[in-house]
């Protein structure tokens, strides 16, 4: 053995923080979230204008801007699941996290439970997206608990996490599916009305299909472009409305000229067939002028407004916030036939009782039907949105009903399946009607499911309410009312 004595080492001078890795992708991901969370902005909003500066600024490719998307999208989605994990493994409750750490948090939190990224990739990229956006003291913080995350895979943690399927299912799906607890009752009651809670496949696969990203559905409107036009690069004919056309995976609608030049746009099915209902819908007598109370953004009007020119009718598009009824305006732009937009509230409304043939009020709602295209939106939610939307959901309608003619139709709409903003209001208006000056004229129910021929599961009538799962369209409601009173 040498027992001399070893030289020591000379010490190294102190090296300077090695400044983190630039990460485009993982930094455009957390300013679309941080813009989500601060300003209450949705990411379909927010994430185009980002991509594209990216892909100017930081040369970001098709495959970088769909792993930004995914990342996004995904840590949305899951975001409720995602925060019971995060609170199981940080040493601290979640409401004492920042919200800039819990976002970073989350986003890696998605990439090893929801990708296919290795998990040292996925803890190391994190961890260094921390560094660079909250500095070195976090960044452990992150490194810490994302290292814990990774000892199980998602599956594991559900069964961890969640409480057993039989003993309290509402909470079982709620954490399994990424839903707020009495968003998925919510939705149970819809599909099954008086709580049965016998289905637990059908409840299962809506909120699959709740997660699943959505096709982006094209409508050509009539007079304007043909279906066919817009069948280019391996697209799909839609699967109800014969406006429809649906795009494979990374199809860019701004590359078909039919949508640059507005004669073609990007719309659900769901929304195409309850503006194509209303136009189904029986009538006697005159049929030239018609309404579209709740107008903004413009989809279904632009498609009314095509569909009235092929009858020779009109359209008044109305919008009350100004900004929207522009949007609606600029969308309407080139229409043929006789169409006009206006800001006016149809709760007082500028225009005479009985002025109407046809009207659509597509009511603002809690967007419960929509949540494959705004997942935030489910964690914004509360159950008392619901009470916040109802005077309004039933004073459009009244004012619907009084707007039409008698032997006019109404279609009443919302994208949501929640019973109190769809059939419950209807019912309420139609039993109040005639009981005071404040209250509907009379109108009775017309069976909405003729007007959509070839839809399959469309319930037992005389309303319908359309399904992702079974549909693949978001859940739009629809009701056909005719007013019945002969006195104006």
């Amino acid at each position: 053995m040498n027992d001399r004595p070893r030289p020591a080492r000379s010490r190294r001078p102190d090296r300077p923080p090695r400044r983190p890795r630039r990460d485009p992708v993982r930094l455009l991901a957390f300013e679309a979230l941080r813009a989500v969370d601060e300003r209450d902005a949705y990411a379909n909003l927010v994430l185009p204008p980002l991509l594209a500066r990216a892909r100017r600024s930081e040369g970001l490719d098709d495959r970088d801007a769909a792993l930004a998307t995914e990342l996004v999208y995904g840590t949305l989605r899951r975001q409720g699941t995602y925060d019971a994990v995060i609170g199981a493994c940080a040493d601290r409750p979640l409401r004492g996290i920042d919200p800039p750490v819990l976002d970073v948090l989350s986003l890696g939190a998605h990439q090893l439970l929801g990708t296919r990224i290795p998990r040292h990739a996925a803890v190391s990229s994190t961890v260094e997206l921390a560094r660079m956006v909250l500095g070195e003291g976090p960044a452990k913080f992150v490194n810490a608990v994302l290292r814990r995350i990774s000892a199980r895979d998602l599956e594991e943690w559900i069964d961890h996490l969640a409480p057993p399927a039989d003993r309290d299912p509402e909470e079982y799906l709620a954490l399994r599916h990424a839903h707020p607890r009495w968003v998925v009752s919510a939705l149970w009651d819809a599909l099954e009305p008086g709580g049965r809670r016998t289905d637990r496949e059908g409840i299962e696969a809506l909120l699959i299909a709740d997660n699943e990203r959505p096709e982006v559905t094209l409508v050509a409107r009539p007079g304007r472009s043909e279906p066919e036009e817009l069948l280019v690069g391996g697209a799909l004919p839609g699967r109800w409305s014969p406006h429809a056309v649906r795009l494979v995976e990374g199809g860019d609608p701004g590359a078909l000229p039919a949508v640059r030049e507005g004669r073609a746009g990007v719309q659900d099915e769901g929304s195409q067939l309850v503006a194509a209902a209303l136009v189904a819908a029986p009538l006697e007598g005159p049929d030239t002028r018609w309404l579209d109370g709740c107008a903004g953004p413009g989809g279904k009007a632009a498609l009314l407004a095509a569909l009235a020119a092929g009858r020779g009718a009109g359209l008044l598009a109305v919008e009350r916030r100004p900004h929207r009824a522009r949007l609606v305006a600029g969308v309407l732009e080139g229409a043929p036939g006789v169409q006009l937009t206006v800001a006016a509230d149809t709760t007082r409304p500028a225009w005479r009782p009985a002025s109407f043939d046809r009207v659509l009020v597509d009511v603002p709602c809690t967007g419960l039907g929509a949540l494959r295209r705004r997942p935030e939106a489910r964690w914004r939610r509360r159950p008392e949105d619901l009470e916040r939307f109802a005077p309004l959901q039933r004073a459009l309608l009244r004012e619907a009903l009084w707007a039409v003619r008698p032997g006019g139709v109404v279609a009443y709409a919302t994208c949501s399946p929640h019973p109190a903003e769809t059939r419950a209001v209807v019912e309420d208006v139609l039993a109040e009607a005639g009981t005071g000056p404040a209250a509907a004229p009379a109108a009775e129910w017309i069976d909405a499911r003729p007007t959509m021929p070839g839809v399959p599961h469309l319930g037992a009538g005389p309303d319908v309410q359309l399904w992702p799962h079974l549909h693949g369209t978001d859940a739009m409601y629809l009701a056909l009312l005719r007013r019945a009173d002969r006195a104006l």
